[in-house]
């Protein structure tokens, strides 16, 4: 039977909230130290905190390792601190999960045995796999736990997953939250329109994982028009490594952001629109590629080039740019700034001295 998120659960989840990675407390010999490792689980229900997430990168992936053997037993002590605290009934218990699917599987199994709400899925290490294969790895993992997806930067072992990627994973039922850990515009960007587009997107929540981008990132509200209407979203709260310290200063913090985003966030939306306008004229979806050539497009279409061509012939549009291009265009039009040329065209030519 697929275990699902509790209404009390899912709320809080929604809410937004601070969720650290909680590291691994070891003695000078690197064996576990259980008393620390209890302190710091402590520390964050005391912080302000609405959840934590163990067994993840924080925590040290080597706790798999069998010499090791530590994954279930720090699940199982975060999770007997939690059951022992007033806040055991909305305070959100997160797994990390990663590896094979067989064994991404297993994990699922015992962060249910202990007692976690959601899995937070790597896809890093996975490299072998295709996109097909990530999915179905999600939705065998799905049908055990809630997920939450995580997109990981290439840097510390992740990937660039497509959009259609993103597109597909939403559309997977009992996946509940998505971690935007990119350190990347364009490709958080790009999981962001993805819950849009898709048929959850009032299901699916955001949390950032952008050490880099943090504060902005929670300031923000995408909005896309999508099918003659727009739809917004919010990156509500973050699931972060930087967050397992000066905690409830973090949490302090989002609160701050909570209240003062309505000041800030029409600026940083629109500058989100001008990024995914950039994303298409600029051809990211093919590392640049077709960046000179998507500009010409424009200003062809705009009657101010006869074409779009280049010294070097390669120079040209990328495979589902023009597209893109079509898209930005059609889902911003507040942007553009045709009806301008169009006004004055017709002079500028008349005064061109050739």
């Amino acid at each position: 039977m697929t275990e699902r998120l509790s209404s009390a659960i899912k709320d809080r989840l929604h809410q937004g909230v601070v969720i650290p990675a909680h590291p691994l407390a070891l003695h000078e010999d690197r064996t576990l130290d259980e008393e620390h490792q209890r302190l710091l689980t402590k520390y964050y229900l005391a912080s302000g905190a609405g959840g934590v997430a163990v067994g993840v990168h924080t925590t040290q992936f080597e706790i798999r390792l069998p010499q090791h053997n530590l994954y279930e037993k720090v699940l199982s002590l975060a999770s007997e601190e939690i059951a022992n605290s007033s806040q055991k009934d909305s305070f959100i218990k997160i797994a990390g999960i990663c590896g094979e699917t067989e064994q991404a599987v297993q994990e699922a199994n015992l962060a249910l045995k202990h007692g976690y709400h959601l899995g937070l899925l790597s896809m890093g290490g996975l490299h072998h796999y295709s996109e097909d294969q990530l999915l179905q790895r999600t939705k065998e993992v799905a049908a055990i736990m809630p997920v939450f997806g995580f997109y990981l930067q290439p840097s510390v072992g992740g990937r660039i997953l497509s959009y259609d990627f993103w597109k597909a994973f939403c559309e997977i039922d009992n996946v509940m939250a998505i971690k935007l850990a990119p350190f990347n515009r364009y490709q958080t960007l790009d999981v962001v329109r993805a819950v849009c587009e898709s048929s959850r997107y009032e299901e699916i929540v955001l949390y950032t994982g952008n050490d880099d981008n943090i504060v902005a990132d929670l300031l923000t509200t995408y909005r896309f028009r999508i099918n003659d209407e727009y739809r917004e979203k919010e990156i509500v709260g973050g699931l972060l490594g930087h967050w397992a310290v000066w905690t409830n200063q973090a949490v302090n913090l989002l609160q701050q952001i909570k209240e003062r985003k309505k000041s800030t966030s029409e600026f940083l939306a629109t500058g989100i629109e001008v990024t995914d306008c950039n994303a298409a004229f600029f051809d990211v979806n093919n590392q640049f590629k077709g960046c000179i050539a998507g500009i010409h497009e424009v200003l062809r279409r705009q009657g101010l080039l006869k074409g779009i061509w280049c010294l070097n012939p390669e120079e040209k549009l990328s495979e589902g740019q023009k597209e893109e291009i079509d898209r930005v265009y059609t889902m911003y039009p507040h942007l553009n700034d045709d009806q301008f040329v169009q006004r004055h065209i017709e002079s500028w030519k008349s005064k061109v001295n050739y």
